[in-house]
């Protein structure tokens, strides 16, 4: 039997995050990887925004393999035969440097090299097997046939995590809450990708995807352009792609790759990476209880993920959660004691912060993103009408106004007027 002040459970951002926090302050912190190596399994798509977490590490990022910083944005809405781009630069996201590209096997490796840098131990290819709990509060875990105790723990091990069911912090997990995702990682000389998306060196552009991207379902396609690659994937609702025996999740990216809007912007490249992983869709309602006797929960475990619409984070929020997990260790340090009660202050932290904020300010946009119309009517509907204005027949072009309005007809436009509404409560 072997004890630490804490264990670690998951070398994610948020793991390494906790444990940047702990060992700076001369905790003894173990952190336990199941996979090969920190950020050989995390499949995110790749970008962090950076505002929110600054000066929760600073001298951090000056030194980060980042990749781009994301000067343009993008929005295609995709039916099947047609889509309507929209693309946005502005000074303000240009002079804030809020947000960037990055890769994570490359990045979350040097993260956890500055985690052990402050005197963090970290054990990769090392499987969690359970907790050890003793008069309801958690003392430690077994690992590996091992049986390791700490004052706390802190559970950061991904979007299926079973420690928040094992310390009765969450029950069963609900398909709706949860999304798969795809991704591969294209090379490309950096040359072409500053062509191909109109951007200088070291800046990057980001682009969502929805509607025919998924067949037509909850979720959506990405890409994000690193310095010599590009990121592209999908995500699809695990709900809807269970319920639909059309759809084979392998076979979307495939035939996402080859729709002309995409084929052209990695035309040239080589296969780098592919991946698939599981992330968190619940927003606040889909969150665990995040405290208990001898633990806490963080990042994707917690379900810290966003989907607002035209944004998706979680990074941000992992990082932040897993610094704040390690404040309220620190403080529960100061007093001897490890329980629930003392424990709380990872909440109070979590709630002073953007973190709950955001969950709270955009609490109701799980629910209206639930709506079918806006991933297939919707980029039907602009489809048609785009192609109403721009295609002109052999003979004469109709009118502009009653082209377009064969298209909606009266119940549809209230249908429209109470679809707009649901937006009001995001």
């Amino acid at each position: 039997m072997e004890k630490f002040d804490a264990i670690i459970i998951g070398a994610g951002l948020a793991g390494i995050a906790a444990a940047c926090t702990l060992a700076s302050e001369g905790v003894e912190v173990l952190v336990l990887e199941r996979g090969d190596y920190p950020g050989s399994k995390n499949v995110t798509g790749g970008r962090i925004y950076l505002n929110p977490v600054r000066g929760l590490f600073p001298g951090l990022w000056e030194a980060a393999p980042l990749e781009r910083c994301i000067v343009r944005e993008g929005v295609s809405v995709m039916s099947a035969t047609d889509s309507v781009t929209i693309d946005y630069s502005g000074s303000d996201i240009r002079n804030s440097r809020q947000s960037y590209s990055i890769v994570r096997s490359k990045f979350d490796r040097w993260f956890a090299e500055q985690a052990e840098s402050r005197g963090a131990m970290l054990l990769p290819k090392v499987k969690v097997d359970d907790l050890i709990i003793e008069d309801g509060k958690v003392c430690g875990v077994l690992a590996g046939g091992d049986e390791l105790r700490s004052s706390a723990v802190i559970a950061c091990d991904g979007a299926l995590s079973i420690i928040p069911r094992k310390a009765g912090l969450s029950g069963p997990p609900k398909t709706q809450n949860y999304a798969v995702g795809l991704k591969e990682v294209i090379a490309l000389e950096p040359a072409i990708i500053n062509s191909r998306f109109g951007v200088n060196d070291g800046e990057g552009a980001a682009r969502l995807f929805i509607g025919e991207a998924t067949s037509g379902k909850f979720g959506g396609g990405f890409l994000y352009t690193n310095r010599e690659s590009i990121s592209l994937g999908l995500v699809i609702g695990i709900r809807d792609s269970a319920e639909s025996a059309e759809i084979d999740v392998p076979d979307l990216l495939d035939k996402f790759k080859n729709r002309p809007e995409i084929s052209c912007l990695i035309e040239g490249g080589s296969l780098l990476e592919y991946s698939a992983h599981v992330i968190p869709e619940g927003g606040y309602d889909g969150l665990s209880k995040l405290y208990g006797n001898g633990i806490m929960v963080a990042g994707d475990s917690a379900g810290f993920a966003l989907n607002s619409g035209f944004t998706v984070r979680g990074m941000e929020y992992a990082l932040a959660s897993g610094h704040y997990a390690a404040r309220a260790f620190l403080k529960a340090r100061e007093t001897g004691r490890f329980d629930a009660d003392v424990l709380k202050h990872y909440q109070d932290l979590l709630e002073e912060s953007f973190v709950l904020k955001d969950f709270r300010n955009f609490r109701n946009a799980p629910h209206v993103l639930e709506n079918p119309r806006l991933f297939n009517y919707y980029p039907e509907l602009l489809g048609s009408i785009m192609r109403e204005i721009y295609m002109v027949p052999a003979g004469p072009k109709e009118n502009i106004f009653p082209a377009v309005k064969k298209h909606m007809t009266a119940g549809e436009i209230w249908s429209i007027l109470k679809d707009l509404g649901s937006f009001r409560k995001i």
